[in-house]
């Protein structure tokens, strides 16, 4: 059972950076750098760090929040490779986020929200929320900006996301901020997430094509379409 005192490990990988947390004590201490492509090489060093400096073990632990996505889909399969390793030897229950609800978390008390990320290939992840009533009011989708709409019955909002980062345009302004280990780590300790096991644990894709055909890229230039 989680609560608010529990200890968690917390892994987001679904970017470039590397986001690590542990909360214990009622805070979350967090490590966050950018490192491309060596998420692999620097993942389990980096949590030992975490564990060390805590003077905690794996076995201390009450469970592993992980980055459900969507999200890059190398460092998403990193992240949930290293949580279950981690625990089933250890018998720790597993909390996936996510990664738009994390998004959308650092801009509270809000009542149309859009939580954007760059999914690459000229498209955008995304959702609207009422972070207000802690409520998402569409699906998580991948899209165009240019087909990113307001939601019915909204005519203002604001937005957050590494995709305010972009040059691209939006229907609402907002702030190019991603969410840390500790968002991760409040959201776990909400209880609206389900615990699973480590055989249980899965992650949200949103997109099932992970890149175009050659024949598709040709496609979508001949219509106009940015391949």
């Amino acid at each position: 059972m989680i609560s608010t005192n529990s200890r968690l490990l917390v892994i987001d990988t679904s970017t470039g950076y590397l986001s690590l947390g542990l909360h214990h004590n009622g805070h979350t201490h967090s490590i966050y750098e950018a490192v491309g492509a060596k998420q692999s090489e620097l993942i389990l060093p980096r949590i030992r760090q975490l564990l060390e400096t805590a003077n905690l073990t794996l076995a201390d632990l009450n469970g592993i929040v992980y980055a459900q996505g969507p999200g890059a889909f190398t460092g998403l399969r990193i992240g949930l490779g290293v949580a279950t390793g981690l625990a089933l030897p250890n018998n720790l229950p597993l909390i996936g986020i996510p990664c738009l609800d994390a998004v959308a978390a650092q801009m509270p008390d809000q009542p149309c929200v859009l939580a954007a990320t760059d999914a690459r290939m000229n498209e955008l992840f995304y959702a609207w929320y009422d972070t207000r009533n802690m409520n998402r009011l569409t699906d998580y989708r991948v899209d165009s900006a240019s087909n990113i709409h307001l939601p019915n019955g909204h005519l203002h909002g604001t937005g957050v996301g590494n995709a305010y980062a972009l040059d691209i345009e939006l229907p609402v302004t907002g702030q190019n901020q991603m969410p840390q280990a500790d968002v991760y780590a409040q959201l776990a300790l909400t209880g609206h997430y389900p615990v699973t096991t480590a055989a249980e644990a899965s992650l949200h894709y949103v997109r099932n094509k992970i890149a175009l055909t050659a024949t598709e890229q040709a496609a979508r230039r001949s219509t106009g379409q940015p391949a």
